[in-house]
């Protein structure tokens, strides 16, 4: 027999129900700037599997003996910047299922860098010696395991943020920022706080006709996706009964066993949870990595968690939203690294014959961090608010080199297309 039971959902809701507004305009500004260095030294590539030559996304580069880092993007390429020089530093680069790759950061070029990482696969009887029998006690331990694993003291990371919507396959929004993260514990209760440094947005409210779309929370909506830190907007021990699980292929990264664990809801709930799939290092029981899927069979449900406004004769429904999380592991412990969430829904206006289709991503990389830092620069009085919209300031995209020294997620190429039609409109 089928249920219904609000009660059983997570804490999801209650964050992202007010990420879309639809209605008039109001942009709440946050400005701040941080002191750049002259001196930069940035490399660019992309990173491929060597077997086929086939671009790898979500790569992660980190130097190595610091906590500088980025990732590649959608399509495989990479930037990464340093203040100055470094003869002797390497670049750690991972990816699940590949072997580590350690590169002498000097025999880097400064453009058309290609990085080939070599598969790795686990000799089945490896697998299922370890393996655990049950994967839903293996998630249990996911959560039992928490405080061993995360980073148990505050921290404060520097992370670049992008934010776009598009309506159909055109650029309407483009927005990005490198912002001020104070990261609590893990074993902290407390939210995490963000501040704006610095940032650029452009939209083009003629593409998005008489809807006006709008974000809110920005950074926030990417760093709620700490599933680690923030289970009740994800999964809980106590939801795991709501889920079936079972084991995915095991793979190896940076030369740890990692199991993969599938999962999706039981046929018995109807409330809107989640599916996709966990990884899981064997020995700590860490989480590294996840990629889901929110289920939106029920149209009116994941639209409830969604809309805060809109026009009484507007329909507006999800028809894919999906999220991706990574972890880094510094000294023993993991912590965020990277996330993204990719939300694409349908506007109907009653009395029109066709409808509009949107998609809305946004996605954050921690760039550096350290456990010593003006406090001031995240506090409650500087700190981006979950209502707040960030504000249309087009002129940085005039400017090429408006991030200096900060580390950025290379655009994708419609990203960079997208850019580079607002530099030729500013310069009309």
């Amino acid at each position: 027999m089928k249920s219904y039971n609000s009660s059983i959902q997570t804490g999801f809701p209650a964050l992202f129900k007010f990420i879309l507004i639809f209605t008039g305009i109001l942009f709440i500004q946050n400005n701040g700037f941080a002191q750049e260095t002259d001196q930069l030294i940035e490399y660019k590539g992309s990173v491929v599997d060597q077997s086929n030559g086939e671009p790898l996304p979500f790569v992660n580069l980190e130097i190595t003996g610091t906590n500088i880092a980025t990732v590649t993007n959608s399509e495989g390429d990479f930037s990464l910047k340093i203040e100055k020089p470094m003869p002797n530093a390497k670049v750690s680069v991972t990816y699940p299922g590949y072997k580590k790759l350690l590169i002498i950061l000097a025999d880097l070029t400064k453009i058309k860098n290609t990085i080939e990482l070599e598969p790795q696969a686990l000799e089945l009887d490896e697998i299922n010696i370890t393996r655990p029998k049950d994967a839903k006690s293996l998630m249990a331990k996911v959560f039992a395991n928490r405080k061993d694993n995360y980073l148990e003291e505050q921290t404060y990371m520097t992370a670049f943020y992008r934010e776009a919507i598009n309506k159909r396959n055109r650029s309407a929004s483009l927005a990005e920022a490198v912002v001020a993260i104070k990261k609590q514990a893990y074993t902290n209760a407390g939210n995490d706080l963000v501040a704006i440094y610095k940032a650029r947005k452009s939209t083009n409210y003629n593409r998005l006709d008489t809807v006006a779309i709008k974000l809110q929370g920005g950074p926030l909506n990417a760093l709620y996706a700490d599933l680690v830190k923030y289970p009740e907007y994800f999964m809980t021990s106590e939801s795991l009964n709501n889920y079936e699980f079972e084991f995915g292929e095991s793979l190896m990264n940076d030369g740890k066993m990692i199991y993969v664990v599938n999962f999706k809801q039981k046929k018995t709930v109807l409330d809107p949870l989640y599916y996709g799939k966990v990884y899981i290092e064997s020995k700590t029981y860490a989480l590294t990595n996840a990629i889901y899927n929110l289920n939106v069979e029920n149209r009116k449900l994941a639209s409830a968690l969604f809309v805060k406004k809109k026009p009484n004769r507007v329909k507006v429904y999800p028809t894919e939203i999906s999220y991706r999380v990574d972890y880094r592991n510094t000294d023993g412990k993991w912590y965020y690294s990277y996330s993204n969430v990719n939300l694409e829904f349908v506007v109907n206006w009653k009395r029109k014959l066709f409808n509009n289709k949107y998609r809305i991503t946004s996605e954050m990389l921690i760039t550096d961090w350290d456990q010593q830092i003006d406090a001031e620069s995240v506090s409650n009085r500087t700190k981006f608010k979950p209502s707040t919209i960030l504000a249309d300031e087009a002129s940085g995209f005039a400017d090429p080199d408006f991030w200096g020294t900060y580390n950025v997620i290379e655009p994708e190429k419609s990203i960079q297309q997208a850019i580079e039609k607002i530099q030729k409109q500013i310069k009309k």
